[in-house]
């Protein structure tokens, strides 16, 4: 499970970047990933697989300049299901409205039951992504440069 980028001039035509898979820090599961552009970065919000001792799929959030050189947050996951939640929280969208920005994302089982929830951050996705990267921290790097 991984991703790739393409790019389009008018949404219409796209074009692969080649030699760029997504596939996290160690070549894992990486899957359903939203991403957005904020002068300098690259931020994306993606699924990642199962780890010990956390609940279910997570999100995990990364940035980059250029798609090729990644730096995770070291606060990931940023989300985790918690009581009265299924096995995860997956499948992201995020918007901003009126200077709060809003996290859209699947819960469920993986089975048999889900729901889409949604979180709020009162302030704008420029300062909910770079609240993820506080000056001063040292953060994991890793290449999609295959």
């Amino acid at each position: 499970w991984c991703f790739r980028f393409a790019r389009s001039k008018d949404l219409s035509k796209w074009d692969k970047l080649d030699g760029l898979v997504f596939t996290g820090e160690n070549n894992e599961f990486s899957a359903c990933p939203v991403i957005r552009y904020i002068k300098p970065y690259y931020y994306v919000i993606y699924v990642h697989g199962l780890m010990k001792g956390h609940n279910g799929y997570t999100p995990f959030l990364s940035r980059s300049k250029d798609l090729e050189n990644w730096e995770q947050t070291p606060f990931n996951p940023i989300m985790e299901a918690g009581k009265g939640e299924g096995c995860n929280n997956s499948d992201f969208d995020i918007l901003e409205y009126e200077g709060r920005t809003y996290l859209y994302y699947g819960d469920g089982d993986q089975k048999t039951w889900g729901n889409i929830c949604v979180a709020m951050y009162d302030g704008t996705m420029k300062k909910f992504y770079e609240s993820f990267f506080p000056a001063g921290c040292t953060f994991k790097k890793f290449s999609a440069k295959r």
